[in-house]
């Protein structure tokens, strides 16, 4: 399996805070957005395929 890079944008304190909590637990950052990915995508996987692509964005809200 290859993996793929994402960039994102955020402020810095956001990433300096979300860094820092990682390093805290332990944990990897990349370990903990994986994570929230794998969720996020099982939690609302559901709603998208009821409503369809165009009112995915609403349904996410």
């Amino acid at each position: 399996m290859k993996d793929a890079g994402m960039r994102i944008r955020v402020e810095p304190e956001l990433r300096e805070e979300f860094v820092e909590l990682c390093r805290k637990n332990d944990v990897p950052a990349a370990q903990v957005l994986r994570a929230f990915m794998r969720d996020f995508i099982k939690t609302n996987s559901s709603k998208t395929k009821q409503l369809g692509s165009f009112n995915a964005k609403k349904a996410l809200r």
